[in-house]
């Protein structure tokens, strides 16, 4: 009978996010094996390689992203739940240095044709959740629903990096700011 996992795969992939904030793409299994407390046998038997630890990783904000935005909206009015739903993609993300490195890895990920793909489901399956915010949001000025989620999409990632390269301000409050401005516009204020 096979021991019991103590070692759960979140752990692992929650110190991976911590060590690339830390080093950017530079980090090894090592690395993460490390911050984990664990061996570095442990990482790479449950992951294989660092970009199988990349794709995991992935996988896992792909999942983390819809259900954060979906919880950061319920219960509010529709256009109150989009804001805060489009506030919550870096949520705890207060040091451009770490931003920067997260940057960085995307750069390295976007080379991979596996982890590219990956981000391209998540790209894609967070558009659609701000695509079916949007929906339910009375902005009578806005584009098309498709046309908004994608600008919406766009200025959140966009401010995340310009932040992470001019970091002027806290990253939230620049988020909020940009984010108010095209929604009052699009609700015509």
């Amino acid at each position: 009978m096979p021991r019991p996992q103590t070692i759960t795969d979140e752990r692992l992939l929650t110190a991976t996010g911590t060590v690339i904030g830390r080093k950017g793409p530079g980090f090894t299994i090592a690395d993460v094996a490390k911050e984990a407390g664990v061996s570095v046998g442990t990482v790479a038997q449950r992951f294989g390689s660092k970009s199988g630890l990349l794709q995991a990783l992935t996988r896992q904000a792909i999942a983390d992203v819809e259900r954060r935005m979906r919880e950061a909206a319920a219960g509010h009015e529709p256009v109150d739940g989009l804001r805060r739903a489009l506030l919550t993609w870096f949520e705890g993300m207060t040091d451009p240095v770490e931003a920067g490195n997260h940057l960085a890895q995307l750069g390295v990920d976007l080379i991979d044709p596996e982890l590219r793909a990956l981000l391209a489901e998540h790209y894609a399956a967070t558009e659609r959740t701000v695509l079916d915010l949007v929906r339910a949001a009375d902005l009578p000025h806005a584009p098309g629903p498709e046309r908004a989620a994608r600008v919406l999409t766009v200025v959140v990632y966009g401010v995340s990096m310009d932040w992470s390269v001019r970091p002027r301000g806290a990253l939230a409050d620049r988020l909020a700011e940009d984010v108010d401005a095209v929604l009052d516009a699009w609700k015509g204020r």
